[in-house]
């Protein structure tokens, strides 16, 4: 028996990997955070799979479902949106799992600011501009921030940022910014990336904010910044120059 903690993708139920599909249909209980799986998704549950919708349960109930089905000798298949390496409560889930021996693994999906950037058609490392990409949350009262993880912090390297978990703190998250990036600096806000509903703010980081209130957008978005957002003019990667030195 294995615990398969599968990242489900960003919504669309097209977006989940070959390999997590097939993970979930062989798995004879499936845990799924309901407001964020599409019904698509579980469609690919065997037909006679127990199906558990995990959004109003506890993490000590969660587990138990999952310890029950262990004792059984049931496979489970615990989707998880976006990936599972980020913001994902899986490091909790597995503690508990390493505790009792009960064997895990992971499967990668397409996280928010994969389908985000995919949305606004823009790669997110260009030549020249920028290399780097920071993933980070906005602060709120479900989880605090360790020492020296900042907004302020990481906008000093001037890296493009992905910011989730941002909607209701997005005049704070621009107030951390705009002294390191500038108002004049890309932006762009994308709600509900590949789902229906799906609603792409593009802006600059000086407007953003009220651009977001104005388009309605109210839950599950994703912050980007960076000038990596509206490159022009840079040059082109050295992998396909003619000039590379191929005996690097």
């Amino acid at each position: 028996m294995t615990v398969y903690f599968i990242g489900a993708g960003p919504g669309a139920a097209d977006l989940i990997t070959i390999r997590g599909r097939e993970v979930l249909g062989r798995c004879g209980v499936c845990l799924y955070p309901g407001s964020m799986t599409p019904v698509g998704l579980l469609a690919h549950c065997p037909p006679d799979a127990t199906r558990v919708d995990t959004a109003s349960l506890t993490l000590d109930e969660v587990m138990a479902r999952i310890l029950e089905a262990h004792e059984k000798g049931v496979d489970v298949a615990r989707l998880c949106s976006g990936d599972p390496s980020l913001y994902s409560t899986v490091a909790e889930q597995m503690r508990v799992l390493d505790k009792a021996g009960v064997p895990h693994e992971m499967v990668p999906g397409v996280s928010a600011f994969a389908a985000s950037a995919a949305v606004l058609g823009r790669e997110l490392t260009v030549p020249g501009v920028g290399q780097s990409l920071i993933i980070t949350r906005a602060r709120s009262r479900s989880g605090s921030m360790p020492p020296g993880e900042t907004l302020a912090n990481f906008a000093r390297t001037g890296a493009t940022l992905a910011v989730y978990l941002v909607i209701n703190h997005l005049e704070d998250v621009v107030a951390d910014l705009l002294p390191h990036y500038g108002g004049d600096c890309p932006a762009a806000a994308v709600a509900l990336a590949s789902q229906p509903g799906e609603t792409v703010v593009r802006s600059t980081l000086s407007c953003v904010a009220g651009d977001v209130r104005a388009a309605g957008v109210a839950r599950l978005a994703t912050l980007l910044v960076g000038r990596t957002l509206e490159a022009e003019g840079f040059p082109d990667s050295v992998l396909h120059s003619a000039a590379r030195d191929w005996s690097a």
